[in-house]
C-alpha cells in the first residue's frame, strides 16, 4: 500500500506540473488573443495540444494507481476521492500531508485554469462579434440605395445605383 500510495504521488506531482504549464500557455494565449495573432494563437493552441496529452497520459496513470489502491482497501474506485484517502492515511502523517498539499494544489490550479480560459472564452467571443459586425458593416456598404425610378403604372422599377452586391468585374 504505501508503495501505491508513493506512485500515487509521483503521478499526481507530475500531472500538477503539467497543468502548470498549461496554465502558463493559457495565460500566454490572453495577450495572443488581444493582439490577434492569429499564427501565435496556432502555435500556442499546438503547444496546449502536446500538453494536454501528456496531462491526459499522466491521469490514466494516476487512474490506474487509484483503482489498485481500491482495490487493496476494499473501495469501489468510483467513489474514492484523493481526499478521502488522504484522511484513511492518518498512521502516515507523512503520506497524508503530501497527498492533501497535492490535492490542494491540484484544486488551486484548476480554480486558475478555469478563470483564465472563461476570460480567454469571452475574448474569443468578443472578437467574432467584432468579426461579424465587421462583415455585416462591409455588406452593407457594398449595396447601393434604390433609386426613385417610377414606371408608367406608377410602380417603383427598385433599380440599384452604382455596383451591384455580389457583383464581380472580370474584365480588370
Amino acid at each position: 500500500m504505501a508503495s501505491l500510495v508513493e506512485n500515487l504521488i509521483t503521478v499526481l506531482n507530475k500531472q500538477y506540473a503539467e497543468y502548470e504549464n498549461l496554465l502558463e500557455l493559457s495565460c500566454r494565449k490572453t495577450t495572443i488573443i488581444v493582439e490577434g495573432d492569429l499564427e501565435k494563437l496556432q502555435q500556442i493552441t499546438d503547444e496546449e495540444q502536446r500538453v494536454v496529452g501528456i496531462v491526459n497520459h499522466y491521469e490514466a496513470q494516476r487512474a490506474e494507481v487509484m483503482k489498485d489502491i481500491a482495490n487493496v482497501i476494499n473501495k469501489d474506485v468510483e467513489t474514492l476521492k484523493l481526499i478521502d484517502l488522504a484522511n484513511m492515511l492518518v498512521q502516515r502523517p507523512e503520506e497524508q500531508k503530501a497527498l492533501t498539499e497535492i490535492h490542494d494544489k491540484l484544486k488551486s490550479v484548476a480554480l486558475r485554469m478555469k478563470r483564465v480560459n472563461e476570460q480567454n472564452k469571452e475574448l474569443l467571443e468578443n472578437s467574432l462579434e467584432m468579426i461579424a459586425f465587421d462583415l455585416t458593416l462591409i455588406q452593407s456598404m457594398r449595396k447601393a440605395p434604390e433609386t426613385a425610378n417610377y414606371n408608367r403604372g406608377a410602380y417603383n422599377t427598385g433599380t440599384t445605383m452604382g455596383s451591384f452586391a455580389g457583383s464581380f468585374d472580370t474584365k480588370q
